[in-house]
């Protein structure tokens, strides 16, 4: 039973000790307005440490203002990460007209959205399997104005 429980230690520790992916939020920006939304566009970087690709099994996403979710969602099988070098991923946040409304006093005070965004990327790794890499970002995004939407 000890020998068990070294080896299990034994495999743990190097486990912890792979390298793994990192990512960062670059920006959170602009991007359209649409008949029904506001589509908002994250970057992420993330650099793969591995001589190989790595799939991207699911991105998940929560846009929260003012204390309230204002935007979720997911982002199945969006690529793969190219091998030991960094990928740029964009990950579209699309926010209903009607949500940007309740939001009213925010926005009347400088025509922007304090938020806080986080994101979930799930990376499929050889050995350990499913691995999420948390991310988080806070900041201000500037709502559209007509010279946006003509």
């Amino acid at each position: 039973m000890e020998l068990l429980d070294k080896a299990k230690n034994f495999v743990a520790e190097k486990v912890a000790n792979i390298k793994k992916p990192e990512a960062s939020i670059n920006d959170v920006d602009f991007k359209r307005v649409s008949r029904d939304s506001v589509e908002y566009l994250a970057k992420v970087s993330v650099t793969n440490p591995y001589g190989h690709p790595i799939p991207i099994c699911e991105i998940s996403y929560t846009l929260k203002s003012a204390g309230s979710v204002i935007a979720s969602g997911t982002i199945p099988d969006p690529g793969s990460l190219k091998a030991s070098d960094t990928t740029l991923l964009e990950v579209p946040v699309k926010v209903a007209h009607s949500i940007l409304v309740s939001l009213a006093k925010d926005v009347c005070a400088d025509w922007d959205i304090d938020y806080e965004l986080d994101l979930g990327l799930i990376i499929d790794l050889p050995i350990i399997g499913n691995f999420t890499i948390p991310l988080s970002t806070k900041g201000e995004v500037k709502l559209p104005t007509l010279s946006d939407m003509f």
